[in-house]
């Protein structure tokens, strides 16, 4: 017995050396940098850009480094909102006789944010030592420079496998809508082998091109991985295109999702009744979930609770609820209505704030 509590006691201490000596790592090079011995600097900076350790993290610390010629240097991101929280302390320190920025950060060690860096306050770049990169943006986005903090992991679920079946995807349907007076293009995921299973469950996904995006959503590798290991059932899906289908560049998510009933109409007496004449999908509202995120994370929640009848599961992410505030009144007077609802956010300036504040209502 007393040898296990000296092996034990020896692993502890090891584990508590090792952390003190990786702290003193991320001190001795931050110190380093700051030296002012020009030599020392190069080869510093010179072997973390080489070991792709730009930004250098540690725990919940982050120093932010970028080299080039400039007046200032500031990183903008999910961390202060993109330059809408003032207060942030996101502006970069040049170290003396050197063409090199720093900025020192703390963040939860299981955070992934996007970040940019603005250089004269009038050109974004991407972190151009950073290896890793998410793509953002509704239209098909661009590309953000991205963090992983140390304790954060990849979602298996949205990796793809080459082992796991696929399912079809049949692109770009499109449908005259009379309720709205215009096009609208849309694609359909059936799983693999969806003839064997009989009438699926179906979900209708707003910014469709988004959530089928490889580098955005990415949702159809997700629901092949979802069904292959069953963790879901097999269910078809509809991703509905907000972008006009002869300008692409035109995208009418703004007025589309924005409690649009006309757009509800739409799918109430079109969409949805097209679905059930083409595919096998279940007709139960039970059976029938709505999607969507930030205005489409509204726009699941409108829908589901003014027809219940229809949608009787709604999949909220990052709900733009600010932008229409009267949704809270709407959900306040349908508490007792039959849905299962999933709502997600963010935790640094995304939405947690207003769905709390949802979440407290349902």
């Amino acid at each position: 017995m007393k040898s296990l509590v000296r092996l034990l006691s020896f692993i502890v201490s090891l584990s508590v050396l090792q952390a003190q000596e990786s702290t003193n790592s991320f001190t001795n090079t931050f110190n380093k940098l700051n030296s002012g011995d020009s030599v020392e600097i190069e080869k510093t900076y010179h072997a973390l850009k080489t070991e792709s350790k730009i930004p250098l993290i540690h725990s919940d610390s982050v120093l932010f480094l970028y080299r080039g010629n400039a007046t200032t240097v500031e990183w903008m991101g999910d961390f202060n909102g993109w330059g809408y929280v003032k207060d942030y302390p996101n502006k970069g320190k040049k170290i003396a006789n050197t063409n090199i920025w720093y900025l020192k950060s703390r963040f939860p060690q299981d955070a992934r944010l996007d970040y940019k860096i603005l250089i004269d306050g009038v050109n974004w770049i991407i972190d151009p030592v950073n290896k890793f990169q998410q793509w953002s943006g509704v239209g098909g986005g661009s590309p953000n420079s991205e963090l992983r903090m140390p304790m954060w992991k990849e979602d298996a679920a949205t990796i793809l496998h080459t082992d796991v079946p696929k399912g079809e995807l049949i692109r770009d349907a499109l449908i005259i809508s009379k309720s709205l007076g215009y096009q609208i293009t849309y694609s359909v995921y059936l799983p693999h082998n969806y003839k064997n299973y009989g009438p699926l469950a179906v979900a209708y996904v707003t910014d469709g091109y988004e959530y089928l995006h490889p580098q955005l959503g990415n949702m159809t590798t997700t629901l092949d991985n979802l069904i292959h290991t069953q963790k879901i059932q097999p269910v078809i899906t509809v991703f509905v295109d907000n972008r006009e289908p002869v300008n692409r560049a035109n995208n009418r998510r703004m007025n589309e999702l924005a409690m649009n009933s006309k757009y509800l109409d739409f799918f109430a007496n079109e969409l949805i009744p097209t679905m059930q004449a083409q595919y096998p999908v279940q007709a139960e509202a039970k059976s029938r979930a709505i999607i969507g995120t930030s205005m489409g994370g509204l726009t699941a929640t409108y829908f589901a609770f003014t027809r219940p009848d229809l949608f009787g599961l709604a999949g909220i992410q990052s709900p733009a609820f600010n932008t229409r505030p009267q949704i809270y009144n709407l959900c306040e007077g349908n508490t007792d209505v039959q849905l299962k609802v999933s709502m997600t956010t963010g935790l640094i300036n995304d939405t947690s704030t207003d769905s709390r504040k949802m979440s407290e209502i349902l």
